[in-house]
């Protein structure tokens, strides 16, 4: 994994050798993410989420995430403007920005971004955005799992670009250039099975609807 150009073959062929190993670690002895990182590189790309999450389940990671939150977006956008939120201008936000531009992704990240505070959830510990000029490690101080979004406007709910979208656990980023919020969300939940991580106490909720969203079983043994 040090290397410029891996042996991507080679890689798939170790990692999925080496999986019962792996998980006995992560299950028993609970180390450190940090720790993992630097033990198990290659779990940290997006690629390798994907296989382990399949290793773990048996299902595709991005194939049942996008076709169960596909399948539930004509839902789910009506049933957030079914609310007032005069108390809640994150919510008004989102949705005012989605009238501008109703395309699927933009609906995708909307539809992640509404959940929280539809559930009556706060995501402000969760999902961190900043403008490349401020310091990471500031905004991420005291977050043990969320999202991290730099973009050039905080005040657009949902940009049009982004200068990165990263995924930060136990107050570190662990991956970065996720291309847009719903494939950070994709990444962040694969690495909770991965990981065996648990879901942010303060969105307890939304998990659970995003984890049946795309059906994922909720426990599963080595």
């Amino acid at each position: 994994m040090r290397k410029r150009t891996p042996d991507i073959t080679f890689v798939d062929s170790a990692m999925s050798s080496t999986f019962s190993l792996r998980r006995k670690e992560v299950v028993e002895e609970e180390p450190p993410v940090s720790q993992m990182k630097v033990r198990w590189p290659a779990l940290f790309t997006e690629r390798q989420i994907s296989k382990e999450f399949t290793r773990l389940v048996s299902k595709g990671l991005s194939k049942s995430f996008f076709e169960g939150l596909d399948g539930h977006l004509s839902k789910l956008i009506p049933l957030f403007r079914s609310k007032h939120y005069e108390d809640i201008p994150e919510m008004t936000s989102i949705l005012e920005s989605l009238d501008k531009d109703t395309t699927n992704q933009r609906m995708r990240t909307a539809a992640l971004l509404g959940l929280p505070w539809y559930m009556q959830e706060n995501s402000s510990k969760f999902m961190k955005i900043c403008e490349p000029s401020d310091c990471e490690e500031n905004v991420i101080k005291g977050v043990v799992i969320g999202i991290l979004v730099v973009v050039e406007n905080v005040m657009e709910p949902l940009p049009a670009s982004y200068n990165d979208v990263a995924l930060v656990i136990e107050e570190e980023v662990v991956m970065r250039h996720m291309s847009e919020i719903p494939n950070a969300f994709l990444n962040l939940m694969g690495m909770v099975y991965a990981l065996n991580l648990d879901y942010p106490k303060e969105l307890k909720f939304t998990f659970e609807v995003i984890q049946h969203l795309f059906n994922a079983p909720q426990e599963f043994t080595l």
